[in-house]
């Protein structure tokens, strides 16, 4: 009843305070621009010299977010161990080395501090989903997935945002979206962490078809129709590995896709677009200094849905495309004579 878990979330509240952030890249310094809004330091750990160097001296991170004052409370370290003394811990590394990082702090972390998931793929040798690389390695902490539409230079930048934060245990999540929310920065709570991240995933792939569509000059019309159908492979793959409905047609899912598919500020968006516009996937990716998820995801969710005999000939078709190097013109004629059926 809604007494009792009034009770349970009064009973377990905490207010973090002591919070850092593993992953110094855009999404990860704007995460860390808006905790140090709330009046506390942030220690954010960064692989690379130069970006520790760049926000320790100037408060800039020069590669990932240049031309953004950073608040002076944002501390970054080189040593993962340096950034393990918390109470809360941001996990914003790319998706694919996950696993790496969390092997490397699992013997150092303790056991009660919560881990927010904020990476949006799939692992591509395991197939396994962020939250069940984080269980399998660090299984007695707490866990939670950010995901949502949010660009890290709206963020930054104190553009209103609205997200996502999914948390099994409703009483920490309610926590940590306390310590985290701004009057710009809105978690909306969820206890569907698998559809959060499948949302957050998929869009992903959907954005390049969509950027393909429109590097290839398909016009409006096409890529709503694709934005449209990919939202039914996210619903499909969602709800066959256990998430909800409810939360894909919110901000992880819907809302996530319809900002991905509709901005070149996607790095997803632009990469569809140069492959649209005919360079294969090693020139499109040329000079990108962050990760477009997608292109991994795409491998992922390919084997995923094969996998689990779920129809998402858009996604198919993107990682024909990346991986398989298909001529775009044969894959565009084989999504167009697909045979007619219900919508579903």
């Amino acid at each position: 009843n809604s007494w009792g878990f009034k009770w349970l979330i009064k009973k377990n509240y905490h207010h973090y305070k002591r919070i850092s952030v593993i992953g110094a890249g855009a999404w990860g310094t704007a995460l860390a621009e808006v905790i140090s809004r709330q009046g506390n330091q942030v220690n954010l750990w960064a692989r690379e010299a130069d970006v520790v160097k760049s926000i320790n001296t100037s408060n800039t991170n020069d590669l990932y977010l240049p031309n953004i004052k950073l608040s002076k409370l944002i501390i970054a370290q080189n040593d993962l161990n340096d950034v393990l003394d918390c109470d809360l811990l941001l996990m914003v590394t790319p998706a694919q080395f996950m696993r790496s990082i969390l092997d490397d702090l699992k013997g150092s972390l303790i056991e009660e501090v919560p881990i927010v998931l904020c990476s949006k793929g799939i692992e591509t040798k395991t197939l396994s989903l962020m939250s069940e690389i984080a269980e399998s390695i660090i299984p007695n902490n707490p866990l939670a997935v950010l995901s949502g539409p949010s660009f890290a230079i709206d963020v930054v930048n104190n553009k209103p945002t609205a997200v996502t934060l999914a948390c099994k245990n409703p009483a920490i999540g309610k926590s940590i979206a306390d310590s985290i929310n701004l009057a710009t920065f809105r978690p909306y709570l969820s206890e569907d962490v698998i559809g959060a991240q499948i949302g957050g995933a998929t869009k992903n792939v959907i954005a390049i078809a969509a950027g393909v569509v429109e590097g290839q000059n398909l016009g409006d019309s096409a890529r709503a129709a694709t934005i449209a159908r990919g939202y039914s492979e996210i619903n499909r793959l969602a709800v066959a590995l256990g998430g909800q409905e409810e939360t894909l047609a919110g901000l992880s899912g819907m809302g996530d896709l319809i900002l991905t598919c509709n901005s070149e500020t996607s790095r997803n968006f632009s990469l569809g677009m140069k492959l649209g516009q005919g360079l294969n996937a090693h020139e499109a990716t040329d000079n990108l200094s962050s990760v477009a998820e997608g292109m991994y995801s795409a491998k992922a969710i390919d084997k995923l849905s094969k996998k689990l005999g779920i129809e998402m000939p858009i996604t198919n078709a993107v990682n024909d495309l990346i991986e398989r190097n298909r001529s775009l013109g044969e894959i565009i004629d084989d999504l167009l004579s697909r045979p007619i059926r219900r919508e579903k």
